[in-house]
């Protein structure tokens, strides 16, 4: 079913109330036809980016033959800031509808994802991680070099699986996938002010960082010359949110993916967020070369014919800027300030390391 479709979907909830036992009985069985919610409890709301309604579910036989668990979670817009920020629940969805059946990430499994323009809505049923006793990642808590070998080598397969190709060109499967440069201008719209960048670079957060970044016209050219550049490099479908709070560790020992929020855009993007974001700052020193050189390896092991590695290392030095912008101006709400704080001094470090204003700046 694509996010598309309306048929036999029941219309979404606003607020946390209307998420009824009727409700989600229709809005699984327009997934799976036949399988029945007889009864259900929320029984934990955790609010954040998108709440997160820990459910608990009673199932009739076909349910139950179907897979439908017991434990699942709902996720939505439940929040203030909710229908400002609509388009995201909506890539969401597609994540869930359009891409994780196809890509070869371990995504938890989805039983429904709707989204509603005009209500501003979108909404994704899917598997209760905790109750399978996965091992979830988490920011304050760096990954060791090994575990982001593991990683690198499924993102290269997420990424050929697309690269280049016509299903991310308009009218392709991906198509609904924005820019992943492009969108930092409809989201810094509010955020890339004097006002609100001070008070950003003036919090723990810039702090943190070196103030060579703390100059909100370099930032703004930043974002051009980026936006130029993007578009003449290979360029695939992203996951597009790959910091460590949205990873985990299966129960086999299986690196796992969620939150996954699809764009389009250069792989070295998400290559260098992902690293600068997974690894303490002397191990990302260490190790970010042959970190690179595997997923390129990973790469040709796909059938792709990568740049070379010293090209994808320019790239990685250029892309980490975007990881810079997203956590120093990343809202409270989001992330609690200790994980914004040090995913800004990661990245920070990185740029000193790598000169990313000079190789920004040497770009046409």
């Amino acid at each position: 079913m694509t996010t598309e479709s309306s048929v036999n979907r029941p219309p979404l909830p606003l607020t946390i109330e209307h998420v009824t036992t009727a409700w989600l009985d229709a809005a699984i069985n327009s997934w799976t036809p036949g399988a029945g919610i007889t009864a259900s409890q929320i029984v934990e709301v955790i609010h954040g980016t998108c709440t997160k309604l820990h459910i608990r579910l009673e199932r009739n036989a076909a349910a139950r033959a179907a897979g439908i668990p017991e434990c699942v979670v709902l996720k939505g817009g439940f929040e203030p800031h909710s229908r400002a920020m609509h388009a995201m629940h909506g890539l969401e969805v597609h994540a869930y509808a359009d891409v994780a059946p196809v890509s070869p990430l371990r995504m938890p499994r989805c039983y429904f994802a709707g989204y509603d323009a005009e209500a501003h809505q979108g909404i994704v049923i899917m598997e209760d991680l905790r109750a399978r006793g996965v091992t979830f990642l988490h920011p304050q808590r760096p990954q060791q070099p090994n575990s982001v070998v593991h990683r690198l080598s499924k993102l290269a397969k997420h990424h050929a699986m697309s690269w280049g190709g016509k299903d991310i060109e308009p009218g392709g499967r991906f198509a609904f996938a924005p820019d992943y440069i492009d969108g930092f201008e409809t989201y810094g719209a509010s955020i890339l002010t004097p006002e609100v960048w001070r008070s950003y670079v003036e919090s723990s957060r810039g702090a943190a960082a070196s103030v060579r970044f703390h100059s909100l016209d370099w930032m703004r050219g930043v974002l051009a010359k980026l936006s130029r550049h993007s578009k003449i490099v290979p360029r695939t479908l992203l996951h597009g949110d790959t910091h460590l709070g949205n990873l985990y560790i299966d129960i086999d020992g299986e690196p796992g993916f969620f939150d996954s929020l699809p764009h389009v855009g250069p792989p070295m993007i998400e290559i260098a967020y992902h690293i600068c974001c997974a690894l303490d700052l002397a191990d990302r020193r260490t190790h970010e070369r042959g970190l690179v050189a595997h997923y390129r390896d990973a790469l040709i092991g796909e059938g792709i014919d990568p740049p070379p590695l010293d090209a994808l290392m320019h790239q990685y030095g250029c892309y980490l800027a975007t990881g810079y912008l997203i956590f120093l101006v990343n809202a409270a709400d989001f992330q609690i300030e200790a994980v914004n704080t040090a995913y800004t001094a990661r990245f920070s470090a990185a740029m000193l390391d790598h000169d990313t204003i000079g190789l920004i700046s040497a770009l046409p």
